[in-house]
């Protein structure tokens, strides 16, 4: 694994105790965006599907994690302001969440707002699939304060 991945995993497992409960993995981050996966045997309901609470926090991390990631301020204190959620289809599998990275002028923006205010916001966007199709969006603003 990524030392950069390997330490979020840790910092999330450290600081969030739910991750850990929930099996919570970072499998990937490259240019697109950051995946998270967690087990189903953790995080089912009593229809066997996915519950919506864990398909929330997962997608909630991912949006944080990717923020996390891209900033590279360690200090900095990540919180998510405002989010919205639509369940479209039940999780019958491993829950994998992808928090799709902003085009980079976003980005950027954020990084620069950051730097001269101590505080940014940005909106993030994350995708639950299974099979090719999504089953969770949720759109989410994040705010970095220093």
């Amino acid at each position: 694994m990524n030392p950069d991945l390997a330490e979020t995993e840790r910092f999330f497992h450290r600081k969030i105790p739910l991750t850990r409960a929930m099996g919570i993995r970072v499998e990937a981050c490259d240019g697109h965006g950051l995946v998270l996966t967690a087990p189903l045997e953790a995080n089912h309901n009593h229809l066997g599907t996915a519950f919506g609470g864990s398909l929330a926090a997962l997608a909630t991390l991912a949006g944080y994690g990717l923020l996390w990631l891209e900033l590279g301020d360690r200090d900095a204190h990540i919180v998510v302001r405002r989010s919205e959620l639509d369940y479209r289809h039940p999780v019958t599998g491993t829950l994998r969440a992808i928090c799709h990275r902003p085009p980079e002028a976003e980005l950027g923006l954020f990084r620069k707002t950051f730097a001269k205010a101590g505080k940014a916001r940005i909106r993030l966007e994350v995708s639950v699939e299974e099979a090719g199709r999504v089953c969770t969006a949720f759109s989410g603003t994040f705010v970095a304060i220093r």
